[in-house]
C-alpha cells in the first residue's frame, strides 16, 4: 500500500523512491511485523489467558513433564503472527502482484482452518479438534487453487521460460541437462503440476505443525526457512542474478521477498513471548498458516524440492511420525520411544532447551545446504 501511494512522489521527495527498492520494503516488513508483536502482544496474551481459562489442552499421551509445566498456558498465539504478518504485508508489499494475494490468501485461510480447530480444542477442552480427514480436504482444495494459480499467473508471463509454468526443477541439475531432455527447464508435469504444488503446500502446513510441540522449536526454523526463501525469491525474481546463476526467471516472484521479511518479523516478535517458558502457544492457527506461507512461495519460486532440503527438519519430524506409524501397524513395535522425533529426545532425558538450540542448528545447516543449490549446477 505505501509503494502504491508514495512512489508516485518520488519525482518531488527523493525520499520516496527508496519505495522503489525491493529491499528497503523488506526491511520495513520485518520492523513494522516486529513492532506490531511487541506493541499488541502483552493485551493479545491477557485477552487470551482470560478467555482459555485452562489454557491449551495437554494430551496425556504426550510427556508427563508437559502436563505439569505447560499447562495453563494459552493458545492461538498465531493470531498475533497473522496480525502483524498481514499488516506488514498489505503496508509494504506491491498489491498489483498476483503472488502476494495467493501467498496471503492461502496464510490466512490455513489460519482460520487452524484457528478453529485451537477453538474446538480449548472451548471442549479436549485434544482433538477438526477431525483429520476434513482438515486434509479443506487444506487440498485451498493448495489445490493456489496451485492453480501459481501455474497460470506464470503461463500468462510474458518472459517466463517455456515450460516453466508445468515443470519442477531439480537441484543440482543444470538447466541445459533439462533443455536437452524435455526442453523445459525442469521435468515437465503438464496439468499435474497442480496436484504436486497442493502436496508440496499441504505437506509444509502439515510438518511445521508437527515441529510446533516445544518451546520455540517451530518458529526459529520457520524463520531460517523465511529468510533463505527470501533470498531465493530475490534472485529468481531478478533476470540478470537468475541468468548468472543458471536458474529459470520467475517474473514477479521477488515480491514475495516481503512477506518472507514479514514472516521473521512476526516470528521474531512472537519468539520474544514463546520462548521458555512460553507466555503463549502458537497453536494450529500460527503453525498451520506458517508451513502454508512457505509452502506457497516454494510454489510460486519454482523451487519446490529445494524446499525438502530447506525446511529439511521439518521433513524430518514428518517421516519420524510416518515411520512411527507403519512400524507398530506392521510389527507392533515402535522405532522411537515417542513421535515427533523431538518428543524422541525428550523421554531419552534431553532438556527441551537442548532440543531446541540443536535443532535449530540443524535448520540452519540445512537452509545453507539448500541455497547452496542456487549455485551448484
Amino acid at each position: 500500500m505505501l509503494y502504491h501511494l508514495l512512489t508516485p512522489f518520488a519525482d518531488q521527495f527523493q525520499l520516496f523512491n527508496l519505495f522503489n527498492y525491493l529491499t528497503f520494503r523488506t526491511g520495513g516488513a520485518v520492523m513494522t511485523a516486529l513492532l506490531i508483536s511487541f506493541l499488541t502482544g502483552p493485551s493479545l496474551i491477557r485477552w487470551m489467558r482470560r478467555k482459555q481459562g485452562r489454557g491449551q489442552p495437554i494430551r496425556t499421551d504426550g510427556p508427563q513433564t508437559h502436563i505439569i509445566e505447560k499447562a495453563g498456558t494459552p493458545t492461538m498465539g498465531g493470531v498475533l503472527i497473522l496480525l502483524s504478518l498481514t499488516v506488514a504485508t498489505f503496508l509494504w508489499a506491491r498489491l498489483d502482484n498476483i503472488y502476494v494475494w495467493i501467498v496471503m490468501g492461502v496464510t490466512l485461510a490455513f489460519g482460520a482452518l487452524g484457528f478453529i480447530d485451537d477453538y474446538m480444542k480449548v472451548t471442549k477442552q479436549s485434544a482433538d479438534g477438526v477431525v483429520g480427514s476434513l482438515k486434509l480436504i479443506v487444506q487440498f482444495a485451498v493448495a489445490l487453487l493456489a496451485g492453480w494459480l501459481c501455474m497460470d499467473a506464470l503461463s500468462h508471463a510474458p518472459d517466463a521460460p517455456t515450460g516453466l509454468a508445468t515443470s519442477v526443477g531439480v537441484p543440482f541439475v543444470p538447466l541445459t541437462i533439462f533443455d536437452a531432455w524435455f526442453n523445459a527447464p525442469g521435468v515437465p508435469l503438464g496439468i499435474f503440476i497442480i496436484p504436486f504444488a497442493a502436496f508440496v503446500i499441504v505437506g509444509a502446513s502439515n510438518t511445521v505443525n508437527l515441529t510446533d510441540g516445544l518451546d520455540g522449536l517451530a518458529t526459529v526454523p520457520v524463520m531460517i526457512a523465511s529468510g533463505a526463501y527470501a533470498l531465493i525469491a530475490y534472485l529468481v525474481g531478478n533476470i540478470i542474478y537468475a541468468n548468472y546463476l543458471g536458474v529459470p526467471f520467475v517474473p514477479g516472484v521477488g515480491e514475495l521477498t516481503v512477506i518472507c521479511g514479514a514472516i521473521i518479523g512476526a516470528g521474531l516478535g512472537f519468539l520474544w513471548y514463546n520462548a521458555p517458558p512460553a507466555a503463549i502457544f502458537m497453536g494450529d492457527t500460527g503453525s498451520l498458516a506458517l508451513g502454508g506461507a512457505i509452502g506457497t512461495i516454494a510454489v510460486a519460486a519454482k523451487h519446490e524440492i529445494v524446499l525438502a532440503i530447506v525446511g529439511g527438519l521439518f521433513v524430518l519430524e514428518g517421516l519420524s511420525v510416518m515411520i512411527q506409524i507403519a512400524s507398530f501397524k506392521l510389527t507392533g513395535k515402535r522405532v522411537f520411544r515417542m513421535a515427533p522425533i523431538h518428543h524422541h529426545f525428550e523421554q531419552l532425558g534431553w532438556k527441551e532447551s537442548t532440543i531446541v538450540i540443536r535443532f535449530w542448528i540443524i535448520a540452519f545447516v540445512l537452509a545453507m545446504i539448500g541455497l547452496a543449490t542456487l549455485k551448484l549446477r
